[in-house]
């Protein structure tokens, strides 16, 4: 559940850990939706004939299919500071791909709030560490380090 607190006890709150989320599953029409998109229609992606030969045995998500479903992953393990306006996306410090998302799978984050730090008069910089687990998996598929940047009202 997203949780709104004032800016000083978002500060103390670095270290602490959030998750995991709701599973969402990654099936074959979310993947060709994505290679559609993104114009990215690598055989490992969309042709299950073909990927079935290769070593994953099977289609995989995209990469970043994997990363762009972070926004949505996490918004119920967010901390926002009170009087919180807006929120954007300001860059990823880390990004690691460590397994595939196979064609199927279910996925789910957990958060950990590395830093705060003000950054001016209303504007906070939230690093967190994401993981992407996949079900059935020991090795994630991502962890990324990823900066948001918090903009309040006074």
């Amino acid at each position: 559940m997203l949780q709104i607190v004032p800016k000083e006890e978002l500060m103390e709150m670095v270290g602490s850990e959030f998750g995991p989320s709701e599973w969402l599953e990654v099936d074959q029409d979310r993947i060709n939706q994505f290679a559609d998109a993104t114009l990215d229609h690598q055989f490992i992606h969309v042709d299950e004939d073909l990927a079935k030969q290769t070593p994953f045995g099977g289609t995989i998500a995209h990469g970043y299919l994997s990363l762009s479903l972070l926004p949505h992953l996490v918004t119920d393990l967010t901390v926002l500071p009170e009087n919180t306006i807006m929120v954007v996306n300001y860059g990823i410090d880390r990004l690691r791909f460590l397994a595939p998302v196979k064609s199927g799978s279910e996925v789910r984050a957990r958060v950990k709030l590395l830093d705060v730090t003000e950054k001016g008069p209303g504007r906070l910089l939230i690093k967190t560490e994401v993981t992407l687990e996949i079900n059935g998996d020991n090795k994630p598929a991502l962890v990324a380090e990823t900066l948001t940047m918090a903009v309040t009202a006074g």
